[in-house]
């Protein structure tokens, strides 16, 4: 059998917007349906876990002038393509960014993803966001479209996939992630760019179990879990829209941000706080301590000092891990959250290996 991956070319002679996307076969090895579990036999062998996001949906963008348009709206830099030979378009790159309002916070965050292009091609980016606010994005993407030569389209045809490493920071690492990215050249395939804890993005046809050797079939609770102990926010829980402040949110950290880039919305009150140098608050990673309610802790829920004050609120999580939106100076002591049925729950703070040491 065969997974569809997907190369795009322009039609010539159907005038500048004229587009279609082509399907070409390519082998496919299929996934080990393993259990997360590490004494797992078939899970031990893996080299892949594959995660499919079905939280997560994509947004096209496509026309001669799609990247000024973007660059208008979007926290960072496009992404860019990468070295091409005469055979074959140059691999997919990708960023990430956030839309921001006119108040400067966050009301979706996105994976940008360049399309491989031939020179004759116009440019085009595939935006994964948050499935829940797919419509929203559309609607932001085309008022802000006015006159301009863009396209703005859902991407049904693909479904997004996270893959990390069984064994991350073991000495085959690099190697392995190579072969990965030599067996799956025909696919959108790129590192996720907030964080290299955060493994790989692939873009694919959704066939079923897929394409990756090596590779098993990961639980997404398993995959939400390292997420939140590696403090990276993804989709609205974590960044409620219109909430939600850019640099208080570590997008800084996450390779989300140019300050030198021109003018796009929210910048203002952006740079004006970047070069303050003053962030009072951040988004920690925390784990929960002790019995927790039945229906776990509801977002926004105030985190308190051992003295009572109040050091922040709680933003989102899963289980016993999730993030908390805390005051820098009040991370280091015993911290809690009141709770009606368990009465209080321990509440402890880590910084992430992968964050700047001037903030540990």
């Amino acid at each position: 059998m065969a997974a569809a991956a997907f190369l795009r070319g322009a039609a010539p002679g159907r005038g500048s917007l004229a587009w279609c996307w082509r399907l070409r076969a390519v082998p496919r090895h299929r996934l080990a349906h393993g259990s997360s579990r590490h004494g797992d036999d078939r899970a031990g062998s893996a080299t892949w876990a594959c995660f499919p996001l079905g939280e997560r949906a994509l947004v096209r963008v496509r026309g001669p002038e799609s990247s000024p348009f973007l660059l208008g709206l979007l926290t960072n830099e496009l992404p860019f393509p990468g070295p091409a030979d005469c055979a074959a378009p140059p691999p997919a790159t990708a960023g990430y960014a956030h839309f921001l309002n006119v108040q400067g916070r966050t009301l979706y965050d996105v994976i940008l993803y360049r399309v491989p292009e031939h020179p004759d091609q116009a440019p085009a980016f595939l935006l994964e966001c948050d499935s829940s606010v797919l419509g929203a994005l559309q609607r932001h993407l085309v008022l802000h479209k006015i006159r301009r030569q863009v396209t703005v389209e859902p991407c049904p045809e693909l479904c997004v996939w996270a893959l990390l490493p069984c064994s991350p920071g073991s000495p085959g690492e690099a190697g392995r992630a190579a072969q990965l990215q030599e067996q799956e050249g025909a696919t959108i395939l790129t590192r996720d760019p907030r964080t290299a804890s955060m493994g790989w993005r692939l873009l694919a046809q959704d066939e079923g179990p897929t394409l990756i050797s090596g590779g098993r079939l990961g639980d997404l609770q398993e995959y939400h879990r390292h997420r939140y102990l590696q403090g990276v926010p993804e989709g609205v829980r974590d960044l409620p829209p219109g909430v939600a402040l850019p640099l208080e949110s570590n997008l800084a950290f996450m390779n989300g941000i140019s300050f030198t880039k021109g003018c796009y919305i929210g910048q203002e009150l952006t740079a004006r706080t970047h070069h303050m140098g003053v962030i009072r608050k951040r988004l920690f990673p925390v784990q929960l301590l002790g019995p927790l309610p039945a229906g776990g802790i509801a977002p926004g829920t105030i985190v308190f000092t051992e003295s009572g004050q109040a050091a922040g609120k709680y933003r989102a999580g899963q289980g016993d891990v999730g993030l908390a939106l805390l005051q820098s100076e009040k991370i280091k002591g015993p911290l809690h959250i009141r709770t009606a049925e368990s009465g209080q729950v321990a509440l402890t703070v880590s910084v992430p290996d992968w964050w700047p040491t001037t903030i540990k």
